[in-house]
C-alpha cells in the first residue's frame, strides 16, 4: 500500500510529456506506476519476513501468525529448517505471475470496462461492500458506525491536504513498535537505559534522531513541501 502511494505521489511530480493526459483525467501512468509497485512490494515484503522473523505489514504479520500455529518460527534458520516451504513460497510466486498473465491478457476488455463505471455510482458500491466486510468480522453494527467516522476523518484530513501514507504507516507499524517495546521493557526488567547502552539499538536511535534532524532543516523543509504541492 505504501509503495503503491510512493509511485503514484513521484509519477505526480514528473513532467508531463507533450499531449499526455493530466493526472486525474486517464493518465496511464497513474495506473502503472502504483500496479508495479504493488506487485513487486508483495514479492519483495516475503524477504524481512523469511530472513529476519520480522513482518512488513499487517498482510505479513498474519503469515507469522500462521507459521507459529504450524511450530514454524519465521527467519533465517527457514529455510534449513523447513525448505520446501521456502522453496514453495518461491514457486507460488512464478506460479501467481504466470497465472496473472493468463487472466489479464483475455480479460483485459472487461477490466478497461470498468473505469468507464461512473465514479457517483462506484464510490456507493464501495463503501457498501466496505460496511459488508466490516459487520461480516464480528457481526457487529458499531464496526460500520467506526467505518463512517474515521470515513468522515479521511475527507478532512483530504481536505486539509494531508498525506494518507505516513498514516498507514503509523497503523500497520504502529501495533508492531507498541509489542516489541513491551518485550524489551521485559527483558530489561523495566530498565529504558537499555536502548542507548546496547550498540544496535543506541546506533539505530541516533540514526533515527539525525533523520529527524535532517528533515527538520530549513532548506530540506522547504523542498518537501513544495515536493507535495499539489498541482
Amino acid at each position: 500500500m505504501l509503495s503503491a502511494f510512493a509511485a503514484y505521489t513521484i509519477e505526480k511530480k514528473t513532467k508531463i510529456n507533450e499531449g499526455e493526459v493530466p493526472f486525474g483525467q486517464g493518465n496511464i501512468r497513474g495506473v502503472a506506476a502504483p500496479e508495479s509497485a504493488n506487485n513487486a512490494a508483495s514479492q519483495t515484503s516475503f524477504i524481512p519476513l523469511l530472513t529476519l522473523g520480522i513482518p512488513p505489514n499487517a498482510v505479513m504479520a498474519l503469515m507469522v501468525g500462521a507459521m507459529t500455529i504450524h511450530n514454524i518460527q519465521p527467519g533465517p534458520q527457514v529455510m534449513t529448517s523447513n525448505p520446501e516451504l521456502f522453496w514453495g513460497l518461491i514457486a507460488s510466486m512464478w506460479l501467481g505471475n504466470a497465472m496473472l498473465i493468463i487472466l489479464n491478457l483475455p480479460l483485459i476488455g472487461i477490466w478497461i470496462k470498468l473505469l468507464s463505471v461512473p465514479y457517483r455510482w462506484l464510490f456507493p458500491a464501495i463503501v457498501l461492500f466496505c460496511a459488508i466486510g466490516v459487520y461480516s468480522t464480528n457481526n457487529n453494527t458499531w464496526d460500520i458506525w467506526m467505518v463512517a467516522m474515521f470515513g468522515v476523518i479521511g475527507y478532512t484530513f483530504i481536505k486539509l491536504g494531508m498525506e494518507p501514507a505516513p498514516l498507514l504507516l503509523g497503523f500497520i507499524l504502529g501495533p508492531m513498535m507498541e509489542e516489541n517495546l513491551r518485550r524489551a521493557m521485559l527483558l530489561s526488567r523495566g530498565d529504558w537505559s537499555v536502548f542507548v547502552t546496547r550498540p544496535l539499538s543506541a546506533s539505530l536511535l541516533a540514526v533515527a534522531l539525525l533523520l529527524l534532524i535532517i528533515v527538520t532543516l530549513p532548506s530540506i523543509k522547504s523542498k518537501r513541501e513544495e515536493a507535495f504541492v499539489e498541482d
